[in-house]
């Protein structure tokens, strides 16, 4: 029997409209009483994913949420820290001067605020604005505070453009922080040891759940690691081939209630 269901948001849990559908709400009802848990498993700050935790009532006794595509594991009745994977301020100049020479713009989190040091406002970062509920504050690094705690970086850009700059970052980059394109115009910039997979084995660690009794559910390629790690890693009908490739079933897409129909198939049946 599974016991942990960890579900991605954007792509996944909500249809295009950005919407929970009635099939998709019942069924993670049926699954919670069950006695299976359920948790949110997203790249989206904790701030953009309190009013779906509130609206299907994952914030009760021992509910928990993985956000920041795993930077923070929370308990969402407590908002207790289960574990949490940063980066600082050194890293974030870092971060800017190469965002600066790739000629990419940027946007950053803190535990509770999108920022970005970029006078002229990227379009996406006024999507990221939008999905989230936050609101974008504009500020220069040297108007930052030193101890600052950072969840995520994102470089963001048109699809093609983002994709050159991908390949322009050099190798002790890539091999200094989690690197992923949860989008095709978001490049999400973590934490070493900050992913979705490694959060979803933390969480069942801390559960006392087997990695046999998981479910994973995602579309996109910062899903990939948790979809590795799942006893059953569910690929959406929309997702990317990359995910598609490692999982080990498929659901219909988003628009066809498809956490709904893998959850009936693997869980309620």
């Amino acid at each position: 029997m599974y016991k942990l269901i960890a579900i991605d948001m954007d792509g996944t849990l909500l249809n295009d409209q950005h919407e929970v559908t009635p099939e998709v709400r019942e069924a993670l009802h049926k699954a919670k009483k069950k006695g299976v848990k359920i948790v949110l498993c997203t790249g989206r700050p904790i701030g953009g994913v309190r009013r779906f935790l509130e609206d299907l009532l994952l914030n009760e006794e021992d509910d928990y949420v993985i956000a920041y595509n795993g930077a923070l594991v929370q308990n969402t009745h407590t908002n207790g820290v289960v574990a949490e994977r940063s980066i600082g301020y050194g890293d974030l100049v870092r971060l800017y001067g190469l965002s600066l020479e790739l000629k990419t713009p940027m946007h950053f989190f803190d535990p509770e605020h999108l920022y970005t040091p970029n006078r002229d406002l990227s379009p996406y970062t006024v999507v990221e604005s939008y999905l989230t509920q936050m609101p974008v504050h504009y500020r220069t690094l040297e108007e930052l505070p030193r101890d600052m705690v950072i969840p995520k970086v994102m470089f963001i850009d048109e699809p093609e453009k983002l994709s050159r700059t991908i390949e322009a970052i050099p190798d002790w980059v890539q091999e200094k922080y989690t690197m992923v394109r949860s989008m095709p115009f978001y490049y999400e910039i973590l934490h070493k040891d900050a992913s979705k997979g490694n959060a979803v084995k933390l969480l069942a660690g801390h559960l006392g759940i087997h990695r046999e009794e998981v479910v994973c559910i995602g579309d996109n390629e910062n899903d990939l690691t948790m979809i590795e790690y799942a006893g059953c890693g569910v690929a959406m009908g929309n997702a990317v081939p990359k995910v598609k490739a490692i999982a080990d079933f498929e659901t219909r897409t988003n628009n066809e209630h498809g956490v709904a129909y893998a959850i009936e198939k693997l869980v309620l049946s």
